[in-house]
């Protein structure tokens, strides 16, 4: 029972892995019209997800990126316009980041035509299937969260 249940996760893991280059490679094709890259659209929706300006750290750790990942993507969003950076009282080497004007237009219009997209793909699975999906990553995203942490103890 305990190697069928390993085998179970093992072809998840690889599946995640696939999905994963699928997911980049679709999303560079979705968000070239607004000449994004999936790695922008990342740091985009990061920052309109919330209320609040965040640190590159933080976006990196809600995106499941690294920090100098997030660091590289936020610098060429800063130059493009998109995002600007803003003191931090908490710590003055690590700015706050906000979207500008013009990255909250581009990120409302990528947006539109993703929840057009997300609509369609959802048609094909219940509400069940979805949550139990989502639950599933979910608490494997925290156990290699957690192993990650502990590694670098």
């Amino acid at each position: 029972m305990r190697s069928n249940k390993a085998h179970k996760i093992t072809e998840l893991t690889l599946t995640v892995f696939r999905l994963n280059g699928a997911l980049v490679d679709w999303g560079d094709d979705f968000s070239a019209p607004e000449e994004l890259t999936s790695a922008r659209w990342k740091m985009l929706g990061a920052l309109a997800l919330t209320t609040q300006a965040l640190t590159a750290p933080q976006i990196a750790t809600c995106m499941g990126v690294t920090r100098q990942g997030a660091q590289k993507q936020l610098n060429l969003l800063v130059e493009s316009g998109l995002v600007e950076p803003r003191y931090n009282p908490q710590h003055k080497r690590s700015p706050l980041y906000s979207l500008t004007r013009q990255g909250r237009k581009i990120y409302s219009t990528i947006n539109l035509r993703w929840t057009g997209h997300a609509a369609k793909l959802a048609a094909g699975f219940t509400a069940a299937e979805l949550d139990t999906t989502t639950k599933v990553l979910q608490q494997l995203a925290a156990v290699y969260a957690d192993l990650g942490r502990q590694h670098e103890t």
